[in-house]
């Protein structure tokens, strides 16, 4: 016979901590770019115990940017981003804008990543590799689609005269990920990158490793091209849904008040018992 007191115990405790991960959902939805966290459980034999801490993908509503440079992806995918040490990283969150050197960076100084392009459009090989492989390759392995190796989108400001790249007067992130300069009051517009995306057959099983920032996991799998459009201008919210997590968090406290009361209950008949054997 399965004792209730170890069996409240053990489902009080799973509880508390699905308790503690909705408060941490609620206390975050309009942290941008935050990522719901669900918590599953499984039976065994003495009550109920948290199985595992999954991360909701579902995407986040648009919310404004503070400058053109910030971008939002409408659909699958996530930024890249490498680090200081070299190290590539993925994120919704695309708070990113200008260093003073030119280059796209994100909160952390941590430059992000896209292909070089050539005057019509297509991918050019960076860093030496004479790979000239076709974007739509699935493959993300070694970098960038059909291995192709990702670069810094830098957008130089010439001192002299304030133009991008010395020539052009702005520039504009198209919806497929494409930064194009853009000069003679916009007749010129030439294509100097695509923002890198990539995608994950299991999104929600990534690393995180700082706030907002991941990197692969045996679960989640290796990265693949991301399918998503960019906005730009806009930043992505939390995707927490408010009703979802109070709802949840009531039924949290009600456990609590329920294996609470198994608990009093059952210490109650233990002293009671003693006291008859007394």
């Amino acid at each position: 016979m399965q004792d209730p007191f170890i069996t409240a115990l053990n489902t009080q405790k799973s509880a508390l901590g699905w308790f503690g991960q909705l408060s941490e959902n609620l206390g975050n939805i309009y942290t941008p770019g935050y990522r719901s966290h669900e918590v599953h459980f499984s039976d065994f034999i003495n009550g109920v115990q948290q199985h595992n801490v999954h991360r909701k993908s579902k995407q986040g509503k648009s919310m404004p940017g503070r400058a053109p440079s910030n971008l939002f992806i409408e659909g699958d995918g996530h930024f890249m981003v490498r680090t200081d040490d070299n190290q590539v990283r993925y994120t919704r969150l695309g708070d990113f804008e200008f260093s003073a050197e030119g280059s796209l960076v994100n909160s952390y100084g941590w430059k992000v990543q896209g292909y070089l392009l050539g005057e019509n459009g297509q991918v050019l090989p960076v860093g030496g590799n004479s790979n000239s492989a076709n974007p739509a390759n699935p493959s993300l392995a070694n970098g960038g689609p059909g291995q192709t190796p990702t670069t810094e989108i830098n957008l130089w400001v010439d001192p002299s005269n304030g133009k991008y790249f010395g020539k052009y007067d702005e520039y504009k992130v198209q919806s497929d990920g494409t930064v194009v300069g853009m000069a003679n009051n916009g007749k010129t517009v030439t294509p100097l990158y695509r923002v890198a995306l990539a995608n994950f057959v299991n999104p929600g099983a990534l690393r995180e490793v700082e706030n907002h920032m991941y990197t692969a996991s045996d679960a989640s799998g290796q990265p693949l091209a991301g399918t998503g459009e960019i906005r730009a201008g806009l930043v992505e919210q939390s995707n927490v849904d408010l009703r979802a997590n109070v709802s949840y968090l009531q039924q949290a406290k009600l456990q609590l008040d329920v294996t609470a009361k198994i608990i009093s209950t059952n210490k109650n008949l233990l002293e009671e018992a003693l006291r008859l054997i007394q």
